[in-house]
């Protein structure tokens, strides 16, 4: 590994460029899915991530005056998630998740009106059969609709696809002949917090997918599992040191600007801003679309493939950090029916180290939050403060010691019918360029999940390219 240096401002050089010297852009999910990937097969990797740390949009930072650490969103994995685990598990993290092998969920539809979604000790599907017949939000007649509008989803999921595809969530429902409960108990809510988007709008067969992979699978694929520590402790760190103990690099603070082609229009090196650049034999970005885009000739994004990237709309998620002066759930995740507020977690019921100066540290999520996004921070405190207070009614008598709110403007790919269809393959029309994201067409919407997904099927066209699929 002699042809890699490292110099003072993290310019490194391959000295030589070898079939397996691979650049990187973007060291989030799908970025160091990709190059730990590669690492493991005798690559030679570098990876460029242009913020100060390792992350992504699924990163989290301490706070000093709490002593917890903040996810910028709360992520939550499942069972189903299984390249995620896979991928944790080969850098050796696995042990940090904490699974709810019975899958339970406290639906609230006002102060002291809960229901819950709980598994049974059946196998898979069955055991979601049990939990929906056992779901009191809904009346006896409701759940069994709601059974059979769930086999006919999943019957049109094997036999219809492209009608699937060209329905919202909400056409959908209609043909399933789903009531207005039965939407706002159960589909909506479950819709909005997998797809980060309106029903009205997000694309009935990456619901279907969804839900197929983890409520009408094995019983394993439905557990929810936590992280006991930070986003970024849970695989930034672990990942980074996977990478380097293969030989690679990693650097952070590293903007790649561009690419240099030779005259058959494959990359010959990246173009940092810094100046300096690196030459190697493929690359991978696994960056948001805009941000590619950026990155290439006006030339080559007029090809078509390219052009249809910058037709892809994002959609966002609002995050409230908040801390009060008691606990005032002993639940670990709830869902909020009928208010703007849509999911609470319980912070000291799922982090294994926190801080212990505040109490009740609990997090809010409100997805899809196109109307609400460019509302002040003081806006959005109070709607999930009142929010909270009217279905929790002990919150009534809790202090707001401290808050936070986190705003990812562009989250996720909005998931709507039309930007599925345009997500784009892993392959590229540029021989030695791959793609890597969970905007990349993995059949998933824009999870964990869909990220490594992609950055493990980049690492395998790059192997499949130079001889080693």
């Amino acid at each position: 590994m002699g042809g890699l240096a490292i110099g003072a401002r993290n310019g490194i050089a391959f000295m030589v460029v070898e079939a397996k010297d691979v650049v990187v852009i973007g060291g989030g999910f799908a970025g160091l899915a990709a190059a730990v990937a590669l690492g493991a097969r005798g690559f030679r990797v570098a990876v460029f991530e242009g913020k100060p740390a390792l992350g992504g949009r699924a990163y989290s930072f301490p706070d000093a005056d709490t002593g917890d650490f903040v996810d910028n969103g709360q992520h939550v994995l499942m069972g189903c998630y299984h390249e995620t685990l896979d991928f944790l598990e080969q850098i050796g993290t696995r042990r940090q998740l904490i699974f709810h092998r019975n899958l339970e969920i406290e639906m609230l539809d006002g102060p002291g009106r809960r229901a819950h979604l709980r598994t049974v000790s059946l196998p898979g599907p069955l055991h979601m059969s049990a939990a929906l017949l056992g779901y009191r939000h809904l009346t006896l007649g409701e759940r069994m609709r709601l059974i059979a509008g769930g086999s006919r989803m999943m019957y049109l999921r094997s036999h219809d696809r492209d009608r699937l595809r060209r329905m919202s969530v909400a056409e959908l429902m209609d043909a399933l002949k789903q009531g207005e409960r039965a939407r706002q108990c159960f589909w909506y809510p479950l819709a909005i917090a997998t797809l980060n988007d309106d029903p009205e709008l997000a694309s009935a067969a990456l619901l279907a997918e969804v839900l197929k992979r983890a409520f009408f699978s094995r019983r394993d694929d439905s557990a929810f599992v936590y992280s006991k520590v930070g986003l970024s402790d849970l695989y930034c760190g672990a990942a980074h040191d996977a990478i380097e103990n293969a030989g690679g690099v990693v650097a952070t603070r590293s903007i790649v600007e561009g690419f240099d082609f030779d005259a058959s229009s494959a990359i010959t090196a990246v173009l940092l801003r810094d100046g300096s650049r690196l030459s190697a034999a493929n690359y991978i970005v696994a960056v948001p679309p805009h941000q590619f885009l950026k990155l290439l000739p006006e030339a080559a994004v007029a090809d078509p493939f390219f052009s249809r990237i910058g037709a892809l709309k994002s959609s966002p998620i609002i995050c409230v950090h908040v801390w009060l002066d008691r606990e005032v759930t002993d639940s670990a995740f709830i869902g909020f029916i009928g208010t703007q507020t849509q999911w609470l977690f319980n912070k000291r019921r799922i982090f294994e180290q926190h801080g212990e100066r505040h109490p009740g540290y609990l997090s809010f999520v409100i997805s899809g939050a196109r109307k609400l996004v460019d509302s002040s921070n003081d806006e959005l405190l109070d709607i999930v403060i009142n929010d909270l207070r009217t279905m929790i009614p002990a919150a009534r008598y809790a202090n707001v010691l401290k808050a936070l709110v986190l705003k990812e403007k562009h989250a996720t790919m909005s998931p709507d019918p039309l930007s599925d269809l345009s997500r784009p393959a892993t392959v590229t029309p540029i021989p030695n360029l791959f793609l890597a994201g969970d905007w990349i067409q993995t059949g998933l919407p824009a999870t964990i999940e869909s990220a490594v997904v992609s950055g493990r099927a980049a690492a395998n066209a790059i192997a499949t390219r130079v001889g080693e699929g």
